[in-house]
């Protein structure tokens, strides 16, 4: 058996680091080897090759390359391995190997084939209308279609806005009139008026922004004047503003009921509106002998006697006033001024506190509190000094003066009190006697007291005192 094996080996020389590969399994008893498959043909990896060390050699080649090609496939899939015919590997383009984990949800051909972009440029899946960004271009008219008409090419197609009726017009225009009285733009009124289809109701404008300011301030009334002469022409025609205040006469009896002094308020928008030449010079003359109703009547009447007394020099467009934030600050120092006088005068507080109120400058009203306390410094009797207490005290119990407000116009006079002294040489006197009563009638606190400024006088006193200094407060 020895000599068998070894006239083989002679006729097929094999290297010593091949045998374990050439041989399925051997065993070493008694100090030689034992061959378990005495075949001469092998298998390696399933492939079944010849018994010439050539055939051997090359199926070795193949069975490393193919493993080394399932081991590169699991790794990176895009590199696209291959096989040639005589066994060398086909390297495709190299891509960075990735870890093996971020290909567990990957959905990409691990074949190799493809970009990696996703299916249909995007444009694929359930629920998709298309690409981002794209575009459809109109389609083109089938005459062939059996729906097909020849009317269809030459259909316009507009936006149309139902006209408002009654309900829809009063919760539409009011806000806009209401957001008015608060920026007093009335080319915003005009611009969302033109945006509205208003039809039969346009002349209902004027008459509804009218009622509004029945019940509003002296400055709303004044804005309305002004918002009837800037609409009048670009959104509503002179027409449409004679059959509004048609309609304000006609509905006069029951706008008396929530304001009682509607008859010459409407009196006054009449008189307005002529003189900012909305309605005609010949409005007014046109009711005569036609009205039944006192209420329509007093306030032609009103109307009538007002442009008569614009002929003789009065000024109709200031009739209202001018609201706080729009007068300027010299104008609102004389109306306090006189207001102070006038209270000195009558004595009225509720007089007082209306006509302060009606000024609509709450933030100006530390103005008021100076300007009193300035008039009792300047003042040399007591009926000034307990009046001004008095009125202060009123203005701070109903709040119609704030605290904050109170506090600034004392701290004005605290910063001023040296150069008010060079006129009046006993104000610091005043002031402090002024400022204790101040705070035992609680119009001002403790903090607010203490912080009153007080000038020390060096007084030589004679010799007999021994030229000791002094020191008296006025």
């Amino acid at each position: 058996m020895a000599a068998d094996c070894e006239a083989w080996l002679n006729a097929n020389p094999v290297e010593i680091g091949d045998l374990s590969d050439s041989f399925v399994s051997g065993e070493e008893d008694n100090g030689g080897f034992i061959i378990a498959n005495k075949n001469i043909n092998n298998e390696i990896n399933g492939n079944w090759v010849a018994s010439s060390s050539n055939s051997i050699h090359e199926a070795r080649l193949k069975a490393k390359a193919k493993r080394r090609l399932r081991k590169n496939s699991s790794r990176d899939s895009g590199r696209g391995d291959s096989l040639s015919d005589n066994g060398d590997v086909v390297r495709g383009t190299s891509v960075a190997p990735t870890s093996p984990k971020s290909k567990l949800l990957d959905r990409k051909s691990r074949l190799g084939k493809g970009r990696g972009l996703p299916k249909k440029g995007g444009a694929g899946g359930k629920g998709v209308w298309g690409r981002s960004g794209e575009v459809y271009e109109p389609e083109a008219v089938d005459e062939r279609d059996p729906n097909y008409d020849e009317d269809q090419e030459n259909c316009v197609y507009e936006t149309v806005v139902p006209p408002l009726d009654e309900r829809d017009f009063e919760k539409t225009v009011t806000p806009i009139v209401q957001e008015y009285f608060e920026h007093g733009d009335t080319n915003e009124v005009a611009e969302l008026l033109a945006e509205l289809n208003l039809g039969p109701m346009r002349s209902v404008v004027p008459s509804l922004a009218v009622a509004l300011a029945l019940e509003a301030k002296a400055s709303h009334r004044e804005l309305t004047s002004r918002l009837l002469a800037d609409l009048c022409g670009p959104v509503l025609s002179h027409g449409d503003m004679e059959k509004s205040f048609d309609k304000l006469l006609r509905e006069l009896p029951d706008l008396v009921l929530d304001t009682p002094g509607a008859a010459q308020l409407v009196g006054q928008f009449i008189a307005r509106a002529v003189s900012d030449q909305i309605l005609s010079k010949t409005y007014i003359e046109g009711y005569k002998g036609k009205v039944d109703c006192e209420y329509a009547r007093a306030a032609l009447d009103r109307a009538a006697v007002l442009l008569k007394m614009s002929m003789g020099g009065l000024r109709i467009d200031s009739q209202w006033g001018t609201g706080g934030g729009q007068q300027p600050v010299i104008q609102l120092i004389k109306e306090m001024n006189l207001l102070l006088k006038e209270y000195i005068l009558s004595g009225d507080s509720k007089e007082a506190e209306r006509c302060l109120r009606d000024l609509e400058v709450p933030h100006f009203h530390h103005e008021f509190a100076y300007e009193a306390i300035v008039m009792v410094l300047e003042s040399n009797g007591e009926k000034t000094f307990k009046m001004v207490l008095q009125l202060l005290k009123s203005l701070s119990m109903s709040s119609i003066i704030t605290v904050d407000q109170m506090r600034r116009g004392y701290q004005r006079v605290y910063m001023d009190i040296a150069e008010i002294n060079i006129d009046v040489p006993r104000a610091y006197f005043i002031l402090e006697q002024f400022v204790d009563k101040s705070f035992s009638m609680g119009i001002i606190d403790v903090k607010l007291r203490d912080l009153c400024p007080c000038r020390g006088r060096k007084r030589y006193v004679s010799e007999g005192d021994g030229g000791v200094v002094k020191l008296e407060s006025y």
